[in-house]
């Protein structure tokens, strides 16, 4: 059962870099209902191959007396563009040509999903965002949120992320890119293509999200062996298997790319500058073992911020740690907003 609600926008829609798509197509989840100053909104970002249902990929968080009460709220979460959950992307038909998008989809930036969200929050009638929350790529959109349009957001808690992706980021996202150009079948331009490529690609990914505790922790084997049938062998091709089953290589190099291109002072300035300027109340949560985006850089965040604090959760579980410690987080965000 599709659980999703759509939003079709009727104007050409413009992409930071200049293509076009017409008749963008936005999915979106919502719970709670909108009071009548329709400023009782929390706002979800997904991250990278998540989609609009937050209550399912992020259990404990939505509902009536969890962090984001239900009773209170009316919460949303919207799927982003290049997607394959609802929105537009690179499987659906372009519609100058007749068949679908797949390699020639157009280059998405965190903007242009802003963008999509702002379309979206005026048709349904939002006037303010009392809290916008994300984590890793939703934590670049919750960021993008508050300096595109500062007058909607009130509250952002932004955890595991940065405001630009590091060179770092960057060789683990050309890694995976060049696993799935690798393969063969991505060049097919049909919805199996480059699904080995894609398997081995989330393999690499999974070793930035978590850390070497984590994996000789869970991962660990009873006894030594020659036979190759390593737990962490399996965990490996596991995750990829199911990654593989819901997910595409075309969507997931779209998606690196938008990963790639996150640099909050592109075209306004320094970094420090743009941070200086962000009126919304922030709390910045870091993860102390994550190795993706390192605590250090939330940290750099904290300082350039005005109206902003700083907590770190601690997890094993490394970047995925966002995830995970719901309790802790949940705890941290209810005593940040308790005293706004």
């Amino acid at each position: 059962m599709d659980k999703n609600h759509y939003y079709f926008n009727k104007r050409i829609f413009r992409t930071e870099t200049g293509e076009e798509i017409s008749d963008l197509r936005i999915a979106y989840q919502t719970w709670g209902k909108l009071n009548a100053e329709k400023d009782n909104v929390i706002w979800v970002c997904h991250a990278y191959t998540a989609n609009a249902d937050a209550q399912d990929w992020w259990p404990g968080m939505i509902g009536p007396g969890l962090l984001m009460d239900t009773d209170r709220y009316f919460v949303i979460c919207a799927n982003v563009i290049g997607s394959c959950y609802g929105t537009t992307g690179p499987l659906d038909l372009n519609p100058k040509t007749g068949r679908p998008w797949m390699r020639e989809f157009p280059k998405i930036t965190v903007r242009d999903l802003i963008k999509a969200h702002e379309i979206l929050r005026k048709s349904i009638g939002i006037a303010k965002i009392h809290l916008i929350i994300g984590g890793s790529i939703g934590a670049f959109q919750a960021l993008e949120w508050s300096v595109m349009f500062p007058e909607v957001i009130e509250n952002m808690v932004f955890i595991a992320s940065s405001a630009f992706a590091s060179p770092w980021n960057i060789a683990f996202n050309e890694a995976q890119r060049m696993a799935i150009r690798a393969d063969p079948s991505f060049y097919d331009d049909t919805p199996e293509g480059g699904k080995k490529g894609l398997k081995a690609a989330r393999a690499i990914a999974l070793i930035s999200y978590r850390n070497s505790k984590a994996y000789n922790s869970t991962q660990k084997d009873e006894s030594p062996t020659l036979s190759g049938n390593f737990k962490a062998v399996s965990y490996q091709n596991y995750q990829g298997d199911k990654l593989v089953k819901r997910y595409n290589a075309y969507s997931y190099v779209i998606m690196s790319h938008l990963f790639d291109g996150h640099h909050i002072g592109r075209d306004r300035g320094t970094v420090e500058e743009v941070l200086s300027h962000i009126k919304a109340k922030t709390l910045l949560i870091a993860l102390d073992t994550d190795q993706l985006f390192p605590p250090e850089e939330q940290a750099f965040m904290a300082n350039h911020i005005p109206f902003s604090k700083l907590v770190t959760v601690k997890t094993n579980f490394g970047h995925d740690g966002f995830l995970i410690e719901t309790e802790q987080i949940t705890k941290m965000v209810s005593t940040f907003l308790t005293k706004e």
